[in-house]
């Protein structure tokens, strides 16, 4: 059985539902429709089971000369709440809080950055983060204030292990023969002390493990993150799952 054109005046609705987003009586939406879902579009093998509420595959019209190679354009912003972007490719996307282009998202695990070079034109600049067995913190900077003595931040009383802090210290000008005298999570400090009794001038590198989580579990068995034996919450994985929730079938 053939059907021509079906035309609605005012709504569409497809199974059993009020949608409040829609509005009801004089604050409904013209021209605006439900559809209780699961909904396919496109082809129609290109699918063989349920996987999303809405499954776009690719446009399979026998009246359409030149096929369209996309199976999903948006024009305009695009959100996801309280979901996951899994493994996919990414082209041309860019905002503020990412830029993207001919790329993927990670899917070997590297995890940077890539930002418009700050001082040669036409060129861009990308860093790949440091990876370690650990989450840790770091912060550094340069003792010259003759007491011998590196504040660290008070922010780290709550997040990281004292006994996991490792110091680095490189002197300026003269050997000095600095050491680490002590650390005292009390006071927050790291003392210091070179040769003679001398005034210390040295740049620093302390680094510390967090402590606000479990520890990583650094090999584990398994074919996917999914089989992860931690708390999965903790972590965003490149190139598996970028948001806060967690859903890894």
């Amino acid at each position: 059985m053939k059907f021509g054109n079906i035309l609605i005046g005012k709504r569409l609705f497809v199974g059993w539902g009020k949608p409040k987003a829609l509005g009801k009586g004089d604050d409904e939406i013209r021209g605006s429709a439900y559809v209780e879902g699961p909904l396919q579009v496109g082809k129609d093998d290109a699918f063989s089971d349920v996987s999303a509420t809405v499954m776009i595959g690719p446009e399979n019209n026998t009246d359409v000369e030149d096929h369209p190679s996309n199976s999903l354009v948006v024009e305009g912003d695009m959100t996801v709440n309280n979901g996951n972007l899994h493994t996919t490719n990414l082209l041309g996307c860019t905002g503020q809080g990412v830029a993207l282009s001919g790329s993927t998202i990670n899917t070997q695990g590297w995890k940077g950055f890539d930002i418009k070079h700050p001082s040669r034109e036409k060129y861009r600049l990308r860093h790949i983060c440091v990876e370690g067995p650990e989450a840790a913190v770091y912060v550094r900077g340069r003792v010259n204030n003759g007491k011998n003595v590196i504040d660290l931040p008070s922010y780290w009383r709550s997040l990281v292990d004292y006994e996991s802090i490792t110091v680095q210290l490189t002197a300026l000008g003269a050997h000095q023969n600095v050491i680490v005298k002590r650390i005292s999570p009390i006071e927050g400090k790291v003392y210091l002390q070179a040769q003679g009794g001398m005034p210390v001038d040295c740049f620093y590198h302390i680094m510390a493990a967090r402590i606000d989580g479990e520890e990583l579990v650094v090999e584990y068995e398994g074919e996917t993150p999914a089989d992860y034996p931690g708390d999965p919450s903790q972590f965003s994985i490149s190139g598996y799952d970028y948001g806060r929730g967690i859903d890894n079938d």
